[in-house]
């Protein structure tokens, strides 16, 4: 059995934002990286509202009150895109 697996900590440490990524780094050390184009409402918000958000979920979601924003490291971690713009300004 891995050692790697029984340490492995999907909750969320931090995040940050680039031009174009959204990053999240968990407690076991990892940081995920995924396209900001990904999440149309993310990647349209001012940097006031991107820097908005909560941990939820028992530490393994993300919040963005401003934006009504949820994301989970889960589907972080499988890489599962957000609606597509037509979608959310539906």
């Amino acid at each position: 059995m891995s050692t790697l697996a029984l340490n492995a900590d999907e909750r969320v440490a931090s995040v940050d934002f680039s031009d174009d990524f959204l990053v999240v780094g968990l407690m076991d050390g990892r940081r995920i990286s995924v396209p900001l184009k990904w999440y149309p409402r993310l990647e349209g918000a001012s940097s006031d509202e991107l820097s908005n958000w909560e941990i939820c979920g028992g530490g393994y979601g993300l919040h963005w009150p401003k934006l009504d924003e949820d994301l989970s490291t889960e589907g972080l971690l499988r890489g599962a895109p957000g609606p597509n713009k037509a979608m959310v300004s539906e």
